[in-house]
């Protein structure tokens, strides 16, 4: 199978009071693991305005776009992902409900996003981005 012209995509890095926002997915690639709000970039639409569109659908929760944190490339045989993941500030309060293409989002404590069951690659973008620690998976110093 062909995959095609590679998509662009935007995810929402948004850190609260010590937590993670993140999403279960409903969908494949990744479908039943976790991950940052996000998705694909419509037609004519600003990278600004796609962060905020998607944080609004997976989480019900709206926000302000922030700088670029980093990208990622993802791709398999059913897709090909450039992803780009920025920094973003939550406005108001309320917890998140999951919607769109997610099962369920929640705030995560940084401290226990490494043991959730995390899309590929998606453990290694937050620590090489300073997001969470590194986790200590031989328990020695």
């Amino acid at each position: 199978m062909s995959v095609g012209r590679p998509e662009l995509c935007v995810g929402a890095v948004a850190i609260e009071d010590g937590a993670l926002l993140m999403v279960q997915r409903a969908a494949e690639p990744g479908l039943g693991q976790w991950a940052i709000p996000g998705g694909h970039v419509e037609a004519g639409e600003s990278l600004i305005s796609a962060v905020v569109r998607e944080l609004r659908e997976e989480t019900g929760l709206e926000g302000l776009c922030g700088p670029l944190l980093g990208w990622v490339e993802r791709a398999g045989t059913s897709h090909h992902h450039v992803i780009l993941n920025f920094e973003v500030t939550v406005l108001g309060s309320g917890q998140p409900v999951g919607g769109d293409d997610v099962r369920d989002a929640r705030w995560v404590p940084l401290a226990e996003v490494s043991e959730m069951d995390l899309v590929e690659g998606m453990e290694a973008f937050l620590i090489d981005n300073a997001v969470i620690p590194a986790s200590d998976v031989f328990g020695g110093t």
